[in-house]
Formats: structure tokens, sequence, C-alpha cells
């Protein structure tokens, strides 16, 4: 029979890894407002050109570890649920 001290343990986990997929996305979406959609530069300007590759880079590397944070947020909530289900058919 699963334990509530582990049911308590899994949602504290899931909640700490819920919090660090809130940052990301927070974190994701602060740095996406200094993105530009079209940027018409001449060659002078070829600084800002390589700032906004840089901060493209960054966001695709924030998005593609915020997608394994979310996944495995969304497992361990339907890992807690089930869980938690199967608690309440135990005791009946």
């Amino acid at each position: 029979m699963v334990s509530a001290s582990t049911l308590w343990t899994l949602l504290i986990i899931w909640g700490v890894i819920t919090v660090v997929f809130i940052a990301l996305m927070i974190w994701r979406s602060l740095l996406s407002m200094k993105e530009e959609d079209q940027l018409f530069l001449d060659p002078a300007e070829e600084k800002q050109a390589v700032e906004q590759r840089a901060l493209v880079q960054k966001i695709e590397k924030i998005t593609a570890v915020a997608k394994g944070v979310g996944i495995t947020s969304l497992v361990l909530l339907l890992v807690l649920a089930g869980l938690w289900i199967y608690r309440g058919l135990v005791s009946l």
C-alpha cells in the first residue's frame, strides 16, 4: 500500500519541478520581449544582428529545457493522481 509520506514526498518534488518550470517560462518570456521579429540593418550595425542571433539561441535552449521540465512535471502529476486513486480504492 502507498503510504501518505510517499504521496507527500512526490507532491513536494512535483511542486519544486513545477516552480522551476514556471520560472523557466517567465525567463523565456522576458528574453523574448527583447527579440525583434525583423531587423533591417545596414552593414555598420552587424553587432545588433549578432546580439539577436545569440538571444534566439538562448531562447531556443531555454525552450528545450522547459519542455523537458514541463513533461517531467506532467508525468509526476499523473503518477500522483494514479497513486491517490489507487490508495482510495485500496482503502475501500
